[in-house]
């Protein structure tokens, strides 16, 4: 096993850590995903996220942009109106998102026959 795995997981060098720290929370991920499908208003954001609040939807979109994922493009026109889309850096997320919708599919979302079996 190459040496960089054997760090501890609270260590700052550890690139998991480092990545999580970035994505992880109960909404981050689900707004990534949601702007794969391109630029979005944040309304439309909202719709998408069930249960998330107006106060937690902005801090969560203010930590993606501030951490250069998202990219916030204001017009100025009445009333205001905003746009978000992922940036060249969040694109890059994108099979990393697909895998763990992948892995969701395959290993936590009840399948057809599993119901049908119950």
């Amino acid at each position: 096993m190459p040496p960089r795995f054997l760090k501890p997981f609270n260590s700052p060098a550890c690139p998991v850590e480092a990545a999580l720290g970035l994505i992880g929370g109960k909404w981050k991920g689900i707004v990534l995903y949601h702007l794969l499908g391109g630029t979005l208003r944040f309304n439309a954001i909202r719709r998408s996220v069930p249960g998330v609040t107006q106060r937690m939807l902005t801090a969560q979109l203010r930590e993606l942009e501030a951490d250069g994922l998202i990219v916030r493009v204001v017009f100025a026109e009445v009333p205001p109106r905003v746009e978000y889309s992922l940036s060249a850096k969040g694109r890059t997320l994108e099979p990393v998102i697909m895998a763990l919708r992948a892995w969701g599919e395959e290993h936590v979302m009840p399948s057809a026959d599993a119901e049908a079996a119950a």
